[in-house]
């Protein structure tokens, strides 16, 4: 029903025109590259592959295309997750209509784009840990194996376990095991705090 209406939605815009549509995220990545779409708009929770795999997926086949999310989570920890699988934009499920085709139109130009609510969300969480670094000369630095490494990177990328284990030939046990490692060395309890920590030490650079 949520995609009927979004398809009728867009078909409404002379401007935009509806090329396909999945009902899950396994094989997104394929159909993507098969319609040749510009601009995908996926949701986080999808059944089988979540939405934060698929983007990564997307972006990884198909470097061109721009991807959107549109979801009811507005929490730090998703949207950290899907701005480093590479998502261009991320708009609430409660966006009227014009902020919707403003975001797609945005994304599909080469900028990014994030609901207001989202956009206050970023602005506090920085301003949070600019304010708890305060006093600190420098980001605390605790020595990690290269495995560890190789890891966090991946995590600060929004892969999940599996998709990890997948990439660099492990099992899945043994890469929760690493990810429960890192946690316990660094004190972090969050995917989102070791997303952060990554950036701050350097593991991994955000791209413009």
């Amino acid at each position: 029903m949520v995609r009927q209406g979004l398809r009728a939605l867009f078909r409404s815009a002379p401007d935009f025109f509806v090329v396909g549509e999945a009902s899950n995220g396994e094989g997104i990545s394929r159909l993507v590259e098969e319609l040749k779409a510009d601009v995908v708009l996926i949701d986080i929770s999808m059944p089988r592959v979540s939405g934060i795999e698929a983007t990564h997926l997307i972006k990884e086949r198909n470097p061109a295309t721009r991807v959107l999310i549109l979801t009811m989570y507005d929490n730090e920890e998703y949207l950290h997750q899907m701005v480093r699988a590479g998502a261009n934009g991320y708009v609430l499920k409660n966006a009227d209509k014009k902020e919707l085709f403003a975001a797609v139109r945005a994304v599909a130009a080469g900028k990014r784009f994030f609901s207001p609510g989202v956009s206050d969300l970023m602005i506090d969480e920085f301003v949070k840990h600019s304010k708890e670094s305060t006093g600190s000369p420098e980001a605390k630095v605790v020595p990690l194996t290269k495995r560890e490494i190789e890891i966090l990177r991946y995590i600060a990328q929004g892969l999940t376990n599996k998709r990890i284990a997948e990439k660099i030939y492990l099992s899945v046990r043994t890469v929760n095991t690493h990810r429960n490692n890192l946690m316990q060395k660094l004190g972090i309890h969050e995917t989102a705090g070791l997303v952060r920590y990554a950036i701050q030490s350097g593991v991994i650079e955000l791209k413009p």
